[in-house]
């Protein structure tokens, strides 16, 4: 069968096009580098032609929650249009724990995306997951470096990319299932340690200073509010051994 990869050139998008491959489907790859705009209805319905799944794991750069809720809701509208137009009889959106209950910043966007889902007709599957054992490394990278390195206090249960991958993949292939159990990590981290980690991994030893993140979204880091409940599947690879093999 074909399915659509939304943000197929991310980086859990990848992943994802790598399973949907070797899972025996073929992959239709919705990215902007490929010529999909999935902020234009039009452009979306010509690549949703033939498509039986599509899943979601498009993001956006920006941090404002303003910006976040206009791509989310736009970008979910379109592919759930068109994708119904189109015959598409699952659709598979990756969401991000406590986002719903933070819709703050970045998470304001995932969570408009959670309630465009569930207003629009055509039914949906919808996996939450923690963060990805690739955040740590993507979040260095877009703080300052050199002798002192800023971390973040955040408690947080990190998950492998390869995982969440194979999980929605499996999902994609089956009927629609609304919301479906929360995926986290193996174990709860904290921050600042994750840092360290990944830094004497690339042979760096700067100070680390952990530095609270401000507003509703820096509190729920910080208490526990993107830690996942009681109820949840947990993955199988720790953050170690993933940075192990990296």
């Amino acid at each position: 069968m074909k399915i659509a990869v939304a943000g197929g050139t991310g980086v859990i998008g990848k992943q994802v096009v790598q399973k949907v491959d070797a899972a025996g489907h073929e992959p239709i790859v919705l990215s902007r580098s490929a010529g999909c705009d999935l902020t234009n209805e039009h452009s979306v319905r010509r690549w949703l032609v033939g498509c039986e799944a599509v899943i979601d794991v498009s993001g956006s750069s920006t941090t404002s929650a303003s910006a976040s809720m206009r791509y989310f809701t736009q970008s979910t509208a379109n592919l759930l249009i068109a994708g119904r137009e189109s015959g598409v009889r699952n659709h598979v959106a990756l969401s991000i724990v406590g986002a719903a209950q933070i819709d703050a910043g970045y998470y304001a966007g995932k969570a408009a995306q959670e309630r465009m889902l569930r207003v629009l007709p055509g039914g949906y599957t919808l996996l939450r997951t923690t963060q990805f054992h690739e955040f740590i490394g993507q979040t260095i990278n877009r703080l300052s470096a050199g002798p002192v390195q800023v971390a973040p206090k955040m408690r947080l249960q990190p998950i492998a990319g390869s995982e969440v991958a194979q999980a929605l993949v499996e999902l994609a292939v089956q009927p629609v299932a609304g919301i479906v159990q929360e995926l986290a990590g193996p174990r709860e981290e904290w921050m600042p340690q994750l840092f360290a980690q990944y830094l004497a991994k690339k042979n760096q030893s700067p100070r680390i200073v952990e530095v609270p993140l401000p507003g509703a979204m820096g509190k729920a880091m910080r208490e526990g509010g993107i830690l996942p409940g009681p109820g949840a599947r947990l993955g199988i690879e720790t953050y170690s051994d993933w940075l192990a093999n990296q």
